[in-house]
């Protein structure tokens, strides 16, 4: 990102340089194993990515909230009164719900101008939307001088304005990683109780290439919330001689003693998937403090392989560049990365295969599916910060 071009034009759309603005970031996430996981209150391992989301702020003494981005033509003047209240179907609802967060912790808010500017490709199911509101969140604590928030706070802030405002019933796992990212570390993360370790992810000798494949999928409108709703019923059947509240919290030996209380099989496998991939994360976070690499590519496959048998959540699209990723020498593992439905894929590659990596995978989907990939090499990033 070059910092000098988003200040002039932010210099261009609000005018006058004696008031500096500040300048924050919030990087994207990439989540290496442990998919649907998070909202059934499960493990998951991600990390946070050198792509993300910047901010130019600075206060204004008029009583409104100006938005605007480089990456969307959409921009708006909101009256403080207003922030409340969405805008149809717009980008700027995930600052907005930050905002009607603050609104109801009673924290009173002043004018702002603010300049977005992202470089995580939309839609792509690398977290746009929690980058934009961790990086409102936290900049927002620092220049109203909310002190008593802490880091977790704007987390559980960032997920609420997610499910409430905009609607989505996702879990804590994308703004936790945003928060609590560390360069070189993935987050191994209880989403039950909030529990985490940061595990070191040195990937000497191996590249981690994310693959978009240009397939756009908008996640409200999506089957996200009917997986969730899903794995409710799975659990109101398993629930009945359990005390446990969330598919999280059942091991998969039980689960292999108790799957037959689940009278649908097509519930079972939602089920099935949750509790197994549950158990990936487990393996993978050893696989990692042995530093047993070769492992960790395996479970990644594994882990595709039950997101497209039983959570039915990958598509054409994403099997097409798992599948063409997986045959070449040289690739540990690849499975696909998000909520699905689209999206992108993570791969695990041996540093000199990269090349051929994106030749040969990038040729294959174009040829089967019609459309150009787009990949990015992957760095293991820091999480959200203030950039001086």
């Amino acid at each position: 990102m070059n910092l000098a071009e988003l200040f002039k034009k932010f210099f261009l759309l609000y005018g006058t340089h004696e008031n500096q603005p500040r300048c924050f970031f919030a990087p994207g996430r990439v989540n290496m194993i442990g998919e649907h996981t998070d909202y059934n209150g499960g493990f998951v391992l991600p990390c946070a990515l050198q792509y993300g989301t910047y901010l130019l702020i600075r206060s204004l003494a008029e009583p409104v909230v100006k938005l605007a981005s480089t990456n969307m033509e959409f921009s708006a003047e909101i009256p403080l009164t207003g922030l409340n209240q969405k805008v149809n179907s717009q980008w700027v609802n995930y600052p907005l719900g930050i905002f009607d967060q603050f609104r109801q912790l009673n924290i009173p808010v002043n004018g702002f101008e603010m300049l977005y500017s992202g470089d995580i490709p939309n839609s792509a199911g690398l977290s746009s939307s929690a980058s934009i509101e961790m990086v409102t969140a936290y900049a927002l604590t620092v220049l109203l001088n909310a002190r008593q928030l802490e880091m977790i706070d704007l987390v559980k802030m960032s997920q609420r304005a997610e499910n409430e405002f905009i609607g989505l019933n996702c879990g804590i796992m994308d703004m936790f990683a945003i928060g609590m990212g560390k360069k070189d570390h993935a987050i191994f993360l209880n989403c039950l109780t909030l529990e985490y370790k940061r595990v070191s992810f040195l990937l000497d000798g191996f590249r981690l290439i994310i693959g978009n494949t240009n397939k756009k999928r908008g996640l409200a409108d999506s089957k996200y919330n009917e997986r969730v709703a899903e794995c409710q019923l799975a659990m109101t059947y398993l629930g009945r001689d359990t005390d446990v509240s969330k598919l999280g919290e059942i091991s998969f030996m039980q689960f292999y003693k108790m799957q037959e209380q689940i009278p649908d099989e097509l519930i079972r496998k939602r089920a099935r998937h949750v509790i197994s991939e549950n158990q990936r994360v487990l393996n993978a976070v050893s696989s990692l403090l042995k530093g047993d690499i070769l492992q960790f590519g395996a479970l990644m496959n594994a882990s595709h392989e039950s997101l497209r048998d039983n959570y039915e959540v990958t598509g054409i699209e994403l099997d097409t560049m798992v599948g063409a990723a997986q045959k070449i020498n040289g690739v540990l593992g690849s499975r696909m990365t998000g909520a699905g439905f689209g999206g992108c894929t993570v791969s695990l590659v041996r540093e000199n295969t990269v090349d051929r990596f994106i030749d040969e995978v990038g040729r294959e989907y174009q040829e089967k599916i019609g459309i150009e990939p787009t990949f990015y090499l992957a760095e293991v990033s820091d999480g959200v910060k203030e950039i001086k």
